[in-house]
C-alpha cells in the first residue's frame, strides 16, 4: 500500500549544519538511517524507524527496538539504494535525503542517478545540500509557489539538465528565462543558472524524458507530479556481488 507520508533518509555523507532536528521533521515521517547516517541522526536527536547497511562506517550502537537490516560487506547496491528499496517496499514514494551531497563526487553522482531511478518508477526524491536541493522529474512537472522565496533571498538559482539522452517537451515558466516546449540533451548545457522571481509561481515540466533540477535550499519545497504509475518495487535488496563483476585476484 502506498503511503503519502514522506521518508527521510540520513546518509553517511557530508552534513552542513542545516539539517532538521527531531522537532523539525514532519510528524508522520518515516526515518531511515543508512549505515553511517545513524551517527548523524543521533547527533540531531533522532531515533530512526529503520537502520540499514553493512555498518562499515557507523560509530553508533544501534538503539534497541529499532528495526535493523544487516547487509553483507560485499554487494552490488550502495547503502543509499538499499535504504530506498527498503522504504519503497514499505509503501513510501516521497524521499528527502540528507548527507547525500558534497564529499566524494562519485557518491554524489550515484545519488543523483538514484533520484532518476525514483522518478522512472513514479516516485520523487530530493537531495539536500548546503545551499542547493537536487531533484529529478520524469514525464511530469515541478511547481514552485509564488512565495517560494523571500524577497531579499540571495540564492535564486534554478538549473535544469537532461538526464535522458534527449528530453522532449521541456517547458520553464515563471522563471527569469522561459522555455516553451523545448528539447534538451544530456550533452548540451542550456538550463544552467536560471532564477526564481519575486511573487511569481514557477513551473518546470517535461513531456517525455528525465530532468535533473537544482533549486535553492531556502525555497519552499515545490510540488511534483508525474504521469508514471508507481512501480510495486525497486527490486530486491542486494545480497551479493553480481556475476557480471569479476573480482581481481
Amino acid at each position: 500500500m502506498t503511503s503519502l507520508k514522506p521518508c527521510i533518509i540520513f546518509a553517511a555523507g557530508t552534513y552542513f549544519g542545516n539539517e532538521p532536528c527531531a522537532d523539525e521533521l514532519p510528524g508522520d515521517a518515516f526515518v531511515v538511517a543508512a549505515d553511517g547516517g545513524l551517527d548523524h541522526a543521533r547527533t540531531l536527536g533522532l531515533r530512526p524507524n529503520l537502520v540499514i547497511g553493512d555498518f562499515d562506517s557507523t560509530q553508533t550502537q544501534i538503539p534497541q527496538g529499532v528495526e535493523t537490516i544487516q547487509l553483507p560487506p560485499e554487494h552490488d547496491d550502495p547503502d543509499m539504494l538499499s535504504a530506498l528499496k527498503a522504504a519503497w517496499s514499505r509503501g513510501y514514494r516521497d524521499f528527502r535525503i540528507y548527507g547525500g551531497l558534497g564529499g566524494r563526487i562519485d557518491h554524489t553522482i550515484a545519488n543523483i542517478q538514484m533520484l532518476a531511478l525514483l522518478a522512472h518508477n513514479g516516485g520523487h526524491g530530493m537531495l539536500f545540500g548546503e545551499h542547493t536541493v537536487v531533484t529529478a522529474i520524469c514525464n511530469g512537472s515541478l511547481s514552485f509557489a509564488s512565495d517560494a522565496l523571500k524577497d531579499d533571498a540571495a540564492n535564486r538559482m534554478v538549473s535544469v539538465f537532461s538526464h535522458a539522452d534527449t528530453s522532449y517537451g521541456v517547458s520553464e515558466t515563471g522563471l527569469k528565462y522561459e522555455l516553451d516546449n523545448g528539447t534538451m540533451r544530456s550533452d548540451t548545457v542550456l538550463g544552467v543558472s536560471n532564477e526564481l522571481l519575486d511573487e511569481r509561481p514557477a513551473s518546470i515540466s517535461v513531456s517525455d524524458g528525465t530532468l535533473i533540477v537544482t533549486f535553492p535550499f531556502e525555497a519552499t519545497l515545490p510540488t511534483s507530479k508525474t504521469n508514471i504509475k508507481a512501480s510495486e518495487t525497486l527490486g530486491p535488496l542486494a545480497s551479493h556481488v553480481s556475476a557480471l563483476l569479476n573480482k581481481s585476484r
